[in-house]
């Protein structure tokens, strides 16, 4: 493959390549996640630490307890990548706790429909998703 953005033969390409993510998410990187499902609201506070040109260490922390996982950039990258025949792309700009963002909007379609909405300016992590009754928001950035 040619092009970065592509996972794979049958697939969209994706909002950001692994080097544009790893760029995007340096130690220290943190983000806050909120979750609504119907009337239940769960945060989570995700962490990017000891980042190699290989991958990152990522903490997620919610309700008391912590998770740690190393996972590999190109992994990263892979969670946004969907099978061709089933994404539409468009550009959108959207409100939300960042402000006002520049997105690509994913519709996806799998058993029901998934989008997710990646901020041109923030690679990694789509900034909002929603689908099967909930929607996830990114609500706050800190960076070092």
């Amino acid at each position: 493959m040619d092009d970065p953005h592509v996972m794979g033969a049958g697939f969209a390409p994706t909002p950001f390549t692994a080097d544009e993510i790893r760029t995007g998410c340096p130690d220290g990187h943190t983000l806050h996640v909120r979750t609504v499902a119907g009337d239940t609201v769960s945060e989570v506070v995700t962490r990017f630490e000891a980042g190699d040109a290989d991958g990152v260490t990522i903490s997620e922390e919610a309700d008391g307890g912590a998770s740690y996982r190393r996972v590999g950039w190109a992994d990263l990258q892979r969670h946004a990548s969907f099978p061709v025949d089933r994404t539409t792309i468009e550009p959108e700009r959207i409100t939300t706790p960042l402000g006002e963002l520049d997105c690509l909007r994913y519709s996806v379609q799998r058993e029901d429909l998934m989008t997710f909405w990646f901020a041109t300016a923030h690679p990694g992590m789509p900034v909002r998703y929603a689908g099967g009754g909930s929607v996830t928001e990114v609500v706050s950035i800190e960076r070092v």
